[in-house]
């Protein structure tokens, strides 16, 4: 009843509902936008996409994130964030636009890089914008339910514009292509830009800080202290063991997440009935997001009841039998119970490995590490589908693949549950 009563005085913040809007309408737009590169790059009949093609899509989308991550504090505490919040939006409608051109005009394939590659670049500063200005809409008491409901219903509309995007492209197919899904993202990002006018003028900070140093010594300085923060993680050992997981972690989901593209591109559906493919597709990534759902509220139960770490061992063993069976039987029906499954997987070690690097690092380093953890876990992703390149076939059926990714989350459960005991039997 308490935590029924806390959300209902969070949900009542007229302020943090604002906020809320302007980044659930933006990350739908997001899904919108991805289901039109996916269905132009990966689905198109025209294209017979490899696992080289899935990752440079997969790099443009989550590189960005990593190479600037570190630097956009920097620029949020200096910019007022509402405005950044409106600007983002607007400005991003201009790759966005331009994606739409290229793909109409069947334009080069280097242009469209450059375009996403700019779009989600700009996205980086909304996501941080909206997780900085958090705490200027609630109650400091309040802020730890925030940070679990805003992400996770962002995740959610995320999914939902996956969801609509395809079954709009279903119904919608012989009047209008895939230009057509990314103008509706455009429209999308507008309306978040209209929604975040809807808040006051620096209500959202940051606060004047006297005495503040140039912005050119402020950038260099974010070098130096991702150094420092990684000095301090190396002095961490939960902290640095809990990455190491997840970067594990993030490496046999990826890719997992390959392979699954290309079972629903050219083994579980006709290969010439891409429309198939990408709905079948749209459904996995539905079915994975009520995983990262269930996670959100499984795992707050879970770890009262037993340590973060045994719990993010349960997960990952969780994976490690899904991934084979069902997974290993190569149905649809099969691929999406494990999609849950692994959806689950994801979510909950993410969050307790959230909690494990928030609890054993100190707070003035925090940021620094946080960033870290993002270079990490986009990275090794990243990595995966470039692995994947070569370990993956053309149809994503592989039983040594199902083995090999099977047997690798087990042996990171293994070697994290030898490692907590032995930290258990040092402790005196």
């Amino acid at each position: 009843m308490s935590a029924a009563r806390d959300l209902r005085h969070l949900v009542a913040g007229r302020r943090f509902r604002q906020l809320l809007a302007v980044r659930l309408t933006s990350q739908f737009a997001d899904g919108v936008f991805q289901v039109a590169l996916a269905s132009y790059v990966l689905f198109s009949p025209e294209r017979q996409p490899d696992t080289g093609a899935i990752a440079v899509a997969l790099a443009a989308v989550l590189l960005p994130f990593s190479v600037l991550g570190p630097f956009a504090g920097v620029f949020l505490d200096r910019w007022d964030r509402r405005r950044t919040l409106v600007l983002s939006n607007v400005v991003r409608t201009v790759p966005v636009l331009g994606t739409a051109a290229v793909i109409s005009t069947g334009g080069h394939d280097l242009a469209l890089l450059v375009l996403v590659i700019i779009a989600f670049s700009i996205n980086r500063f909304l996501l941080a914008g909206l997780s900085a200005a958090l705490p200027r809409v609630v109650q400091s008491d309040e802020l730890v339910l925030a940070n679990s409901l805003s992400p996770t219903l962002g995740t959610l509309a995320f999914v939902c514009g996956l969801g609509a995007a395809a079954a709009l492209r279903r119904i919608a197919r012989p009047v209008g292509g895939d230009d057509w899904t990314v103008v509706l993202a455009a429209v999308g990002y507008l309306a978040a830009a209209w929604l975040a006018t809807r808040l006051p003028p620096r209500l959202l900070g940051p606060d004047d800080e006297p005495g503040r140093t140039d912005l050119r010594h402020e950038l260099g300085h974010v070098v130096s202290g991702l150094g420092a923060g990684l000095r301090h993680l190396q002095a961490r050992p939960a902290a640095a063991a809990a990455l190491a997981v997840i970067a594990a972690h993030r490496f046999f989901y990826g890719l997992n997440t390959v392979a699954t593209i290309l079972l629903y591109r050219n083994y579980l559906n006709n290969p010439d009935d891409t429309d198939a493919g990408l709905t079948g597709l749209s459904v996995v990534v539905l079915v994975s997001g009520v995983g990262f759902v269930l996670a959100a509220f499984a795992t707050p139960i879970a770890t009262r009841l037993v340590r973060a770490q045994t719990w993010m061992l349960g997960l990952l063993c969780l994976a490690a039998v899904a991934e084979a069976f069902p997974g290993g039987l190569y149905t649809n029906e099969a691929v999406l119970a494990a999609a849950l499954a692994l959806g689950l997987t994801a979510q909950g070690v993410k969050i307790c490995v959230d909690t494990l690097v928030q609890t054993n690092v100190d707070d003035a380093f925090r940021g620094r590490v946080f960033s870290l953890y993002d270079v990490v876990f986009n990275v090794v992703f990243v990595a995966a589908a470039a692995v994947g390149t070569v370990a993956v076939p053309a149809n994503g059926k592989s039983y040594p693949l199902i083995g090999a990714v099977s047997l690798g989350y087990a042996c990171t459960a293994a070697g994290y549950a030898a490692w907590t005991r032995q930290r258990a039997m040092m402790v005196p």
